[in-house]
């Protein structure tokens, strides 16, 4: 994806990228990339609706959009091509899939492959246009795959990645930040066989009916934790704050920032707080938090946001750490996943949950959410805290009495 997305910033500077499904990863590199921010699509947490009116809305200043899919095209949340998966976006937002196929030490066999995936497509009304091929060996490999597709009037090899292709790093919650300076250029192992990229990519959207949202926000100043331990936020719920009329403002736990004056409301937003306990265990933070937390005022916590409100945070080294000491609870890092899923609250409310740590606590907590899967969370005073990242405008009124009550 990333080489594609250099390949076209070379032909055009107005280069948008999406990704399908809740991931916060994949769009920080997007980004790194593009210049722009990259906005989530999918059919359960963002919604059909949504998802067209946030195209629509980077229609507007991009030449080119390009929607980075997740896992195999026809794998979701259930059976083959079904709720969640690429290829029923693809199907809802009616736009036309490049098929990415790893075809290391393979010739002929790239046509029954294709041909299965373009058969399958098309029983549900999805194009499959073009075809990039991963870890060739050689131009020569290329050159068979293209034959072989041609000969058997299939969608065409577009471009391909050589096998020594640079890799991106990686840690427990998949790839690490594209921190400053640190995006390899892949240029030079991506070969494109057609001209001009930018027609295959240039912009095909369903015309959607922009309406005035209501804005309950006004006046009201929320204040988001905002760094290298907190760094899992959608963009697309910034964007909802401030149609909300909401003024925004940050801060930085792992700085020692203090809540900011007049804040009317406080986000805490998942992240890595684990790579940063040691300067997290002695923030300054705490103490502006917990008077904010006393007094009543609504915080979200989401993830590792919620992690830092607790008692303390055992690293992967088994290190533990002094968190916040707001809750009571001890947050524990773990090797293996701990939960992983779309969740929706009773209220219609929706988000994803996945982490690698686990909370413990020697009392009983007062839960806040009423979920059938996952976190139910815990509830003190006006504080919401829980694995789960949520999705703003998937319940605009329920989030905007989260963060006004």
């Amino acid at each position: 994806m990333l080489a594609l997305l250099q390949a076209l910033k070379a032909q055009t500077a107005n280069v948008t990228a999406f990704k399908a499904g809740p991931d916060f990863l994949d769009p920080l590199w997007h980004q790194a990339v593009t210049g722009r921010a990259s906005y989530n699509l999918d059919t359960h947490m963002v919604g059909e609706e949504n998802s067209l009116k946030l195209m629509a809305a980077q229609a507007e200043t991009a030449d080119v959009a390009v929607i980075e899919g997740a896992m195999g095209l026809f794998d979701g949340r259930s059976g083959v091509g079904g709720s969640g998966s690429s290829a029923e976006l693809a199907q809802r937002l009616n736009v036309p899939v490049f098929l990415v196929v790893d075809a290391q030490g393979m010739s002929g066999s790239i046509v029954p492959l294709v041909s299965g995936f373009v058969t399958y497509a098309e029983k549900m009304q999805v194009s499959i246009v073009g075809v990039i091929a991963n870890q060739l060996g050689s131009e020569y490999h290329a050159q068979l795959l293209q034959e072989a597709l041609h000969d058997h009037q299939l969608p065409p090899l577009i471009a391909w990645m050589e096998k020594n292709a640079l890799n991106l790093p990686e840690r427990h919650l998949g790839l690490v930040n594209p921190e400053a300076g640190i995006v390899p250029d892949f240029l030079p192992f991506f070969h494109v066989l057609i001209d001009d990229l930018r027609h295959l990519f240039a912009q095909r959207l369903k015309a959607v009916d922009q309406k005035p949202e209501a804005r309950y926000l006004v006046d009201k100043t929320i204040a988001i934790a905002k760094d290298a331990a907190c760094c899992f936020i959608y963009p697309a719920n910034i964007d909802f704050l401030k149609q909300q009329g909401a003024k925004i403002s940050y801060f930085s736990p792992i700085r020692g920032d203090a809540i900011p004056e007049n804040t009317d409301a406080v986000w805490l937003p998942g992240g890595y707080p684990e790579l940063f306990a040691q300067a997290l265990s002695v923030s300054s933070t705490w103490k502006s938090l917990a008077e904010f937390i006393q007094s009543g005022k609504p915080v979200l916590a989401e993830c590792g946001g919620a992690m830092l409100l607790g008692e303390s945070l055992r690293d992967l080294s088994e290190k533990t750490w002094p968190m916040a000491n707001v809750l009571a609870y001890h947050s524990i890092m773990q090797n293996k996943l701990a939960s992983l899923g779309y969740r929706e609250e009773a209220s219609g409310i929706k988000g994803h949950e996945f982490h690698h740590s686990v909370r413990q606590s020697e009392r009983e907590l007062d839960p806040c959410f009423q979920v059938s899967r996952g976190d139910k969370g815990v509830r003190y005073k006006n504080l919401r805290a829980s694995y789960v990242h949520w999705y703003f405008a998937s319940a605009p009124e329920v989030i905007v009495s989260w963060l006004s009550e």
